[in-house]
């Protein structure tokens, strides 16, 4: 761990920014001053921004780098450290990888990748190898015959931090567009008999198992939550009565609602949201879903999550800013304070002393803010 003192410092705090000095001793932010220091030694950061280490709670990214292209599968432990270089480029130090559990015949090499990214996550974390500090976020596809074996053998794995349950079953959520689903199906080569008849098997398999997975995979991980050990996501909420469903079930995150009023419901029920950073940068859903702005403009969000870019981040909290719809503050607190909170993780997520010393050096370039040094627990990662 590196001492060391940084002045001449735009710090993104909590509710201000303030031209300062930064002290960091012992992988632990110790002090923070307005104004320049002239101790000997200060790091001179010339007026760059300084922001708290980033906090993904949902990044697909992995996946990415096991499937570079759609015919050739990389060895999983060279994509794991491809991801998590990319991740800590990105000015992310705290990665949850979400993998998927249960298989509703989109890709079956999903479920060996989750399995061997569990394998890797575990294996790599002790060594002080990895940049970023990784958790893993098991995302649960409830109406899937496969899923409760899954996730029995994970979910006593104490890098388990976070589980979401989702339903990808057509007509529902973000295939809520039965023909959106059917158009994905055909690009993957399936006929139109072909998509008819998965069409009717996984709706009478979703209506033979959803409600019974979902019951098991709660009462699966009660204990760890109970305990703060583990967090409860949602997925892809389009619905009131969804939204009542998960708040019933004692769930306090709706990640990626794919309506505004399944948003609105969802803080109306005393949950938190996640949006999805790359909606922010692409002005858009890439899946016709509502925009993630729209929502920023409605205070429906509470946090950003890099999906599946994880350099989406932060590009998107400082387009919100520029746009006028948060303060710099409030958007850097979507990818850094507020996800910290949500996630029981009070050591990070802000510039405040006391906390890890977890943060990024930036610089702006016209509209865009460009990571140049990222430091976690006083080292530097990137």
């Amino acid at each position: 761990m590196t001492d060391m003192i940084l002045t001449g410092a735009r710090l993104v705090l909590r509710d201000t920014v303030l031209d300062g000095t930064m002290v960091v001793r012992g992988g632990v932010i110790a002090d923070i001053q307005p104004g320049r220091s002239h101790a000997p030694g200060a790091v001179d950061c010339g007026g760059e921004i300084v922001i708290p280490g980033v906090i993904d709670l949902h990044t697909d990214n992995l996946e990415r780098q096991i499937q570079p292209r759609a015919t050739a599968r990389w060895p999983s432990r060279s994509a794991m450290l491809a991801h998590d270089a990319q991740c800590a480029a990105a000015g992310v130090t705290t990665v949850y990888d979400s993998l998927c559990l249960g298989d509703l015949g989109f890709d079956a090499s999903r479920m060996q990748t989750c399995r061997e990214g569990i394998a890797d996550v575990t294996e790599l974390a002790p060594t002080g190898l990895l940049k970023a500090e990784h958790f893993l976020h098991l995302r649960c596809e409830m109406p899937a015959r496969d899923v409760l074996d899954m996730l029995d053998e994970a979910a006593d794995n104490p890098l388990v931090r976070m589980v979401s349950v989702m339903d990808h079953s057509p007509g529902v959520g973000q295939y809520a567009n039965v023909e959106r689903y059917r158009a994905l199906r055909r690009s993957s080569g399936l006929t139109e008999e072909q998509i008819d008849k998965r069409i009717s098997d996984l709706l009478a398999q979703r209506a033979e198992i959803r409600t019974p997975n979902r019951r098991s995979i709660l009462a699966r991980i009660a204990t760890r939550v109970a305990t703060g050990e583990i967090v409860v996501a949602s997925h892809d909420d389009e619905t009131v009565a969804e939204i009542a469903e998960n708040a019933a079930d004692g769930i306090r995150i709706s990640e990626f609602p794919v309506t505004l009023t399944a948003a609105l419901a969802a803080h109306a029920a005393g949950m938190t949201t996640i949006a999805g950073a790359p909606n922010i940068v692409r002005g858009g859903s890439h899946s016709g879903n509502v925009n993630a702005a729209d929502l920023i403009r409605a205070g429906a969000v509470d946090a950003l999550a890099s999906d599946y870019v994880p350099a989406a981040l932060i590009e998107a909290a400082f387009i919100c800013a520029a746009a006028g719809d948060l303060s710099l503050p409030d958007a850097v607190a979507l990818i850094t304070d507020n996800p910290a909170r949500m996630a029981h993780l009070d050591d990070r997520g802000r510039l405040e002393a006391g906390r890890r010393a977890d943060f990024v050096l930036m610089r702006e370039y016209g509209p865009l803010a460009v990571v140049r040094e990222v430091w976690r627990a006083g080292e530097r990662v990137a």
